[in-house]
């Protein structure tokens, strides 16, 4: 057990470093830039995740409360659900009317075939048919 925890400790402490690493925002990286933190945190696999949590990172709350999901807050858009959005719903009423569009021209072409069909079967030709109504 205690052979086991010799490896799973430092391991945990490497993945949790190099998560920590990666979430934190590139200004708050001390000393190095932070794509040279991952790979000493990856390369060093005990000293470099301690040298992280101990020198490579500002231990303090950053002012107006940032967090790494920052980004995310700033670029959200005005509407949240698809049925709140102008724009989304004006974009399915066109659409429903081109399928409704194409649905009626499938109908009358399907109904200009079943009268051909039924005018070959009585026996006349396509030639003594009438020409299609458009």
């Amino acid at each position: 057990m205690f052979r086991a925890l010799i490896y799973l400790l430092p391991l945990a402490l490497t993945i949790y470093a190099f998560i920590d690493c990666l979430n934190t925002p590139e200004d708050e990286a001390k000393h190095l830039p932070k794509i040279a933190w991952v790979f000493i945190i990856l390369l060093f696999w005990i000293v470099g995740p301690i040298v992280w949590l101990a020198a490579g990172k500002l231990r303090q709350v950053p002012a107006g409360g940032r967090t790494p999901s920052e980004w995310h807050r700033n670029h959200r858009h005005e509407w949240v659900a698809p049925d709140d959005n102008p724009d989304f719903l004006k974009a399915l009423k066109e659409e429903n009317k081109k399928d409704e569009s194409l649905l009626k021209d499938w109908e009358a072409d399907l109904r200009r075939r079943e009268e051909e069909l039924k005018r070959r079967e009585s026996g006349a030709g396509p030639e003594e048919s009438a020409p299609p109504a458009s």
